[in-house]
């Protein structure tokens, strides 16, 4: 598709909500909404340091990564069954068709688990089982990448992924998340060259609250695929150059900026700037449940804040899929299916 029309600005939500799309940056865990968590928590007799929902709800107010991560952690210790972790991620998936997205991502933390007592084979199970599910009643594709955990040592990461390699058909790739600052990604170069010799596909979290260097090292020495956040890459003029030149995708979470303190608001955010620099830029969710939206109110809260229109819309979509790690064939199919949403919208 060669030129998207004009829609008018009334119409734009309709649009955003209807397109098909694929979210590329969603921890499973952070979907995990309050009420899903007192639930768990009655069924598996976990106590919660949170006298109702709504006092789990109010306790969301972050200043940076690291506050957000200590109640992350906390809602997680509900997870102790391989049905939790398949409800979980249904959970999710009903979400997810609701916003049109046809193809997912999924991240997961197996070592907050594990370190729980929890074994490997209950959480991949549980949610490899829901992206089974998914399929047969939404229509939607869904693999898994397993991240492990920046702040903890890289030998530890070689232990998750010994304890993983049983389940490596399961296991579309491998990605590195929580704190970012002082944990630079080459902290974790040997056990990224080990995975990406079996043959994982490669992504990391990198110029969310770190700077520009720790995307050229992600890049550079762990090699990955994708930049998860990468926000940060507009400070640097010759980062840009080269991702935009690669095509490198960055999977953009504009909410989780904004709650994060990563942006002071919307109309600040540097989304639009990414695009017109020919970055293959994309919208996400990241931890929704936390950070105020799912993937459809990404898009409609940052296309009102910010001077974003349908071409835009297209261009993120697309990308969405181009950086997916499906095969050609299904990428095609859902660029058709997106034309054809844009061609025929009024």
């Amino acid at each position: 598709m060669n030129r998207v029309k004009p829609v008018a600005a009334d119409r734009l939500p309709a649009l955003l909500r209807q397109m098909p799309k694929a979210e590329l940056h969603i921890h499973i865990e952070g979907s995990l909404e309050p009420e899903l968590i007192f639930a768990m928590a009655r069924r598996n007799a976990v106590p919660l340091p949170y006298a109702s929902v709504d006092a789990l709800r109010s306790a969301y107010a972050f200043t940076n990564l690291q506050s957000f991560l200590d109640i992350y952690y906390a809602g997680a210790s509900v997870l102790l069954e391989e049905q939790d972790f398949y409800d979980m991620a249904m959970a999710y998936f009903v979400r997810a068709a609701q916003d049109n997205i046809v193809h997912t991502e999924l991240f997961f933390d197996p070592q907050t688990h594990t370190a729980r007592g929890v074994a490997m084979e209950t959480v991949v199970n549980g949610l490899h089982r829901a992206c089974v599910d998914a399929r047969a009643e939404f229509g939607i594709s869904a693999l898994l990448i397993l991240c492990f955990l920046r702040h903890l040592s890289e030998e530890e990461a070689f232990e998750t992924l010994e304890q993983a390699l049983p389940f490596q058909s399961r296991i579309i790739g491998i990605g590195l998340d929580s704190g970012e600052v002082g944990n630079p990604p080459e902290k974790f170069a040997r056990v990224f060259a080990r995975c990406r010799e079996l043959g994982f596909r490669l992504v990391a979290h990198a110029g969310e609250e770190g700077p520009p260097a720790y995307v050229w090292t992600a890049l550079d020495v762990l090699k990955v695929e994708r930049i998860d956040h990468g926000v940060q890459s507009s400070k640097d003029a010759l980062l840009m150059q080269r991702l935009a030149q690669d095509r490198i995708a960055l999977t953009v979470c504009p909410l989780s900026n904004l709650k994060l303190c990563v942006f002071p608001d919307l109309a600040s955010h540097n989304l639009r700037e990414l695009l017109d620099a020919g970055l293959a830029a994309t919208v996400n969710s990241d931890d929704p449940a936390y950070f105020g939206g799912y993937l459809n109110e990404n898009f409609t809260q940052t296309f009102a804040a910010g001077p974003l229109g349908a071409e835009h819309a297209y261009r993120l979509a697309r990308n969405s899929f181009e950086a997916s790690f499906i095969d050609e064939a299904a990428k095609a199919r859902h660029v058709a299916l997106l034309d054809e949403t844009f061609a025929s919208f009024e």
